[in-house]
């Protein structure tokens, strides 16, 4: 099998086309406070058993404490929700300064006021190259209101347009 050389900027680039949505996954660290880590690699990935995925950077700070917990909860976010983003994308104590969040029934932080919140139990995790590919069975999920994501495209946010 031949390698193919791929430069990182380049994959980045042409990568980056492809939208994403934003979510912040959340759980409780070892401490009883809240962890969380911004992604964009969220995707379902099977019906039965219901699971979903996302793809957290072996670097990731934040990821060994959601997978210590066991646990964790995606939150989608909506456009409205930049606040939200910029917060949790901080480093250390200053992640959940002024996020508004609950405390589920199975003891995960739910942001208040996400388009939806989906809680689940870890499922698996597999090493992907320089990322890990965690999946997660859901455990309760919820639409909470209706209005538009919060997207990624080209390394900016936006929001969706509908096309009449």
């Amino acid at each position: 099998m031949t390698q193919t050389t791929i430069d990182p900027a380049d994959f980045r680039r042409v990568l980056g086309n492809y939208p994403t949505g934003v979510c912040v996954i959340t759980a409780m660290d070892a401490d009883n406070r809240p962890a969380g880590m911004v992604v964009g690699s969220f995707t379902s990935v099977s019906l039965d058993p219901p699971l979903v995925g996302f793809f957290p950077d072996k670097r990731s700070t934040s990821w060994p404490m959601i997978e210590q917990a066991g646990h964790f909860c995606v939150n989608v976010l909506g456009i409205d929700q930049q606040d939200v983003c910029r917060a949790v994308t901080a480093k250390g104590d200053e992640k959940f300064v002024g996020v508004e969040y609950v405390i589920s029934d199975h003891n995960l932080p739910v942001i208040s006021n996400s388009l939806a919140c989906i809680e689940c139990r870890l499922y698996s995790v597999t090493e992907a190259g320089d990322h890990w590919f965690v999946m997660g069975e859901v455990l309760r999920m919820e639409s909470v209101r209706e209005e538009g994501p919060m997207l990624f495209h080209r390394g900016k946010y936006g929001a969706f347009a509908e096309v009449i």
